[in-house]
């Protein structure tokens, strides 16, 4: 059921008091409008703080500056006289014993007569005495098909034609802006350009990081990696460019859902975060980076308000990536924390999600500490798949050192002998193969040179890998992926591989 359905529902069955909580008063005021011409052409009287009642030939101005004021107007109408009222900010006031008196009061009144008060708010506010008498409606964002129509409009208004292909990438860029930022940025679009089309999109993804900045728990992460930069990994970038178009209208009438997310599961340094990256750049899509601690605030509800906004924002923004870093550390020992159970009741929002959600929302999750995970996580269906990020293998590290070299050093990769790199660096992960070429170039700058394989050689024997020093946490982590328990994101390595792994373990 749709907003128009669900609140034209509540308009009929006399709900007295209906708070929606939404920065769109415009577009929610079109749509109550039409509700109630519908309706029997009922009243509509649009209420504000500044300048009262507005739209009205005799009460214009009434209740100005006067909360109480505008609500006595409720009363003072004939009881039969179909309205709806709608107090824009209204939530400011309710702390005000007497408003708050008269709104209860009305709520019983307004039970037998075909009135209804609608409290627009940016936030939602309800203070304790009126939980009772007060609905909240949800009022999504628009939907693609609205945000296509307005897109269509401006651009027909402005002079612009725009091409089904350039409509459908504007309208899917575009979603998760409320219509009030969707004109101001195509605006500034047509403005810049004296065109729309698709290069258009990077103005939107401008006006999208602005609109994440202010909510302080989400971060608009600009992706630039891509999957050429992960060096081995080989059954994970299989999997993930299979998926490739899982998000396209094609797709959905393949008939294929779309894809619920990805856990990474593995040692650290070895390209988890890299990979979520490489995920949004590859598929084209925003990535939404969010930090878990953020969500916790000081205020009783404030942590559960925080987690439903962040998921409200991440469907919106759909379709997206949602990347959650290091997941184990933001829910590890549930329960034991001494927070009331707030913690357990954020996961338990959170896990309930990923498993219902129906809408293009990825999310890609890592961890190192899988023993710290809630078994509820990895139950099939929060993800579509586990993967296990392990040490690189030989072949592995000499695609690591190709990779990072041609970045550093694009035309003198061939001066750099990486089968011996490869070789001399067992145990090593991504993180430290990148580690010792910045020893290197070190040792070269400061003796007036370039740096080479000599250099990078002294620099591995310098570092110990995080494979010595965390033998054991990693060996569980090992354990537990050869168990079965997640699949492999590389191909099995050679077995001289593996004994020279051993070997170098041993030494």
């Amino acid at each position: 059921m749709g907003f128009a359905e669900e609140f034209g529902l509540l308009l009929r069955a006399r709900y007295p008091l209906i708070y929606v909580p939404t920065a769109e008063e415009e577009r929610l005021e079109k749509v109550v409008t039409q509700l109630a011409k519908d309706q029997g052409n009922r009243a509509v009287y649009v209420w504000d703080f500044v300048d009262g009642y507005q739209g009205t030939a005799n009460d214009d101005g009434v209740g100005r500056r006067n909360p109480l004021q505008a609500l006595e107007l409720v009363e003072k109408l004939p009881e039969t006289a179909p309205a709806i009222f709608i107090m824009r900010d209204f939530q400011r006031f309710v702390d005000d014993i007497a408003v708050s008196r008269k709104l209860r009061n009305l709520a019983r009144r307004l039970k037998s007569q075909p009135k209804n008060i609608v409290i627009v708010a940016p936030q939602l506010t309800i203070p304790d005495d009126l939980r009772e008498v007060l609905t909240v409606a949800e009022f999504p964002l628009p939907s693609r098909q609205e945000v296509r129509e307005e897109i269509q409009r401006l651009g027909m208004g402005m002079g612009v034609s725009l091409g089904d292909q350039a409509l459908d990438e504007l309208a899917r860029t575009s979603q998760g802006l409320s219509i009030e930022r969707l004109r101001r940025v195509l605006g500034r679009a047509v403005a810049a350009k004296g065109s729309l089309d698709q290069a258009s999109a990077e103005l939107i993804l401008d006006e999208k990081r602005q609109s994440i900045r202010q909510t302080q728990i989400l971060d608009f992460y600009p992706a630039k990696e891509q999957i050429s930069d992960i060096g081995g990994l080989d059954n994970l970038k299989e999997w993930l460019l299979r998926r490739g178009g899982a998000f396209s209208e094609k797709a959905r009438q393949y008939g294929l859902p779309h894809p619920k997310g990805l856990l990474l599961v593995g040692i650290q340094g070895t390209g988890k975060s890299l990979t979520a990256k490489a995920i949004a750049h590859h598929w084209h899509l925003p990535l939404l980076r969010l930090d878990v601690g953020r969500l916790f605030g000081g205020l009783v509800g404030e942590s559960e308000s925080r987690t439903r906004q962040t998921i409200q924002l991440a469907e919106a923004l759909a379709p997206c990536v949602l990347w959650i870093d290091e997941i184990d550390k933001a829910f590890a020992g549930l329960g034991g924390k001494g927070d009331a159970g707030t913690s357990s009741r954020v996961f338990g929002t959170f896990i309930t999600w990923m498993a219902e959600k129906s809408t293009p929302v990825f999310v890609v999750a890592t961890a190192n500490d899988i023993q710290s995970l809630p078994p509820e996580l990895l139950r099939k269906g929060r993800f579509d798949e586990i993967f296990f990020v392990g040490l690189p293998n030989r072949s592995e590290r000499r695609s690591i050192f190709e990779v990072h070299l041609n970045r550093l050093r694009p035309h003198g990769v061939r001066n750099y002998d990486l089968d011996r790199l490869a070789y001399e660096s067992p145990d090593f992960s991504g993180a430290e193969i990148e580690q010792c070429l910045i020893e290197a170039m070190h040792l070269g700058f400061s003796e007036g040179r370039d740096f080479v394989t000599d250099d990078i050689v002294i620099a591995i024997s310098q570092i110990v890998p995080l494979a010595r020093t965390a033998k054991e946490q990693i060996q569980v982590l090992q354990d537990w992926a050869a168990a079965g328990k997640a699949r492999l994101a590389s191909r099995q390595s050679s077995l001289s591989d593996r004994i020279q792994q051993i070997q170098g373990a041993d030494d």
